[in-house]
This record gives structure tokens, C-alpha cells and sequence, in this order.
């Protein structure tokens, strides 16, 4: 869920060039399901071949390259079609939703261009690779632990999009700021989106320390042996980081949103409806 949780996210920065809500639908419906089956299908496939024919797994497709030894030409093509693949995969799911932001921020100076390519310095400079050194530190300090952060956002949004604004908005008011427009809430901040979003991180936060490493090993084993239960429920608790956010952070924005909820459901003369889903 991790893996998918940047771009389920950011997924209206390409929805908005749809010329309708049926053929965004059918877009994804029909572009995502089948070939991420088949995608993975085939890696599991390939990889499962290399077991057979090196006597070792290789999962990754350089040193799977590498050991394959076809010759010039076949290494060349082979390459060429990983890189294309790359590069087109990255500014697909990686740079499009990072670019257009660091436009919002300054939309007279920075052009979408100038974006991508302030994404991908940004990008080199986290160095990356490091992230990918191990598999563990990958999958259960990295995706799920910025799944916990995107959990509660996840969920606020959908939660105010469906239950709270009944998918109706003031597109003019969207555009409006200033005391007295319809999303200004307290100073230009949603403080109920706020206290959702840290009240839905919190219950992660212990499970990320102890995954992370944060507490020495010597310490976690102490813990573990005077409050093992308890430390339990909460690596439980963690490995399900995006539900438990996304969950927590739209119940407690639907309890602290239920005044605004009645009023916008009172509202819809005068505005334009907008349908995302």
C-alpha cells in the first residue's frame, strides 16, 4: 500500500486532463488492474527462472543482465529498454505531482520544467540508493513509515470530499482567500484537518522507532522483555500503518467537522459540483 500511496494521492494531477469522469474511470480501471498483474507476473516470472537456470534468485535486472553475458549488441538493446523504462516510470509517478507543487509555491518565477528539474536535484541529493542498500530497511522503515504519514491524509481528503463536503464545491471560493471565504477556516489552516492528521500518526509512532532502530538494541530487548504484549500490539499495529492512519485521521476530521458537515450539505444552489471518482 505504501508503493501506491504517493500517487493515489497526487493521481488529479493527471485525472484533470481527462475530458470526463467516464474516461478517467475507464483509464484507470482498465490501465492499472491488468498491467501491474502482469508486470508482476512477469518478475516473479523471470526471477523465479534465474533460481533455475544460475542456481541463485537475482532480482535485479542489471546483475540478472549481467550474469545473462548475450553478447554486445543484446546488453545494449536490454539496457536501453531498463532505461526507458526508468526514466518514463520516474517522471510518470515521481516528478509530475513534485514539479507542479514547487510551481504553486511560486507560480510567477518557477515553470513546470524548472520544477522537474529542482525534483530531480532534490531527488539525487537524498541519495536513493541508499534507501534501496537493503531490503528491510526499504520495505518496513521506508514505505510503511511514509505510509503512516500519508494514511491520515488519505483520509481526511476522502473523508471531506464524500461525507463532509458531499462532493460539492465552491470552485470560486477554491481560488478565494481571506476572512469570511469558505475554506479560509482559522488563519488560512484547517486546524480540524490538523489534529486528524496528527491524531492518526501518533498511534504509528513506536512501531516506526523500534523498526527504524531508533532504540538501541540492548534497550528494545529490555522493553521487550518487561512490556513484550504491549510492544507487540504496537508492531501490529505499524504493520498496518496507512489503514490504521487513514481510519483514525478520517473518523476524529468527521467528528470535529460535523457543524461544517450539516451546513455543506444545505449548500450546492449556486456552486459547481465537481466528481474526482
Amino acid at each position: 500500500v505504501g508503493f501506491w500511496a504517493t500517487l493515489s494521492l497526487n493521481i488529479s494531477d493527471f485525472t484533470r486532463y481527462a475530458t470526463s469522469q467516464d474516461a478517467q474511470f475507464k483509464g484507470q480501471t482498465l490501465g492499472l488492474p491488468f498491467f501491474m498483474a502482469a508486470f508482476t507476473f512477469m518478475s516473479v516470472a523471470i526471477t523465479s527462472c534465474s533460481a533455475v537456470i544460475y542456481g541463485v534468485a537475482v532480482a535485479d535486472p542489471v546483475a540478472l543482465l549481467a550474469k545473462a553475458n548475450g553478447g554486445v549488441l543484446t546488453t545494449a538493446v536490454a539496457m536501453g529498454g531498463l532505461l526507458i523504462a526508468t526514466l518514463s516510470t520516474n517522471i510518470a509517478a515521481n516528478i509530475v505531482a513534485p514539479a507542479n507543487a514547487f510551481v504553486n509555491l511560486a507560480p510567477s518565477k518557477l515553470s513546470f520544467r524548472l520544477g522537474g528539474i529542482v525534483t530531480a536535484v532534490l531527488g539525487t541529493v537524498i541519495c536513493p540508493w541508499r534507501l534501496m542498500a537493503d531490503a528491510g530497511g526499504y520495505i518496513f522503515v521506508w514505505l510503511i513509515g511514509y505510509s503512516a504519514l500519508l494514511g491520515p491524509i488519505a483520509g481526511i481528503m476522502i473523508a471531506d470530499y464524500f461525507l463532509v463536503r458531499k462532493r460539492t464545491l465552491d470552485v470560486d471560493a477554491l481560488y478565494q482567500s481571506g476572512e469570511g471565504t469558505a475554506y479560509w477556516y482559522r488563519g488560512g489552516f484547517n486546524t480540524a484537518a490538523m489534529w486528524a492528521f496528527a491524531a492518526g500518526v501518533i498511534p504509528n509512532v513506536p512501531g516506526f522507532v523500534l523498526a527504524a532502530g531508533i532504540v538501541p538494541a540492548v534497550k528494545e530487548a529490555s522493553l521487550r522483555a518487561s512490556f513484550g504484549a504491549l510492544l507487540a500490539v504496537f508492531d501490529v499495529i505499524y504493520g498496518y500503518a496507512w489503514f490504521v492512519g487513514f481510519f483514525v485521521g478520517a473518523g476524529l476530521y468527521l467528528t470535529l467537522m460535523r457543524d461544517t458537515s450539516k451546513a455543506a450539505a444545505g449548500k450546492g444552489k449556486g456552486e459547481e459540483t465537481l466528481y474526482t471518482f
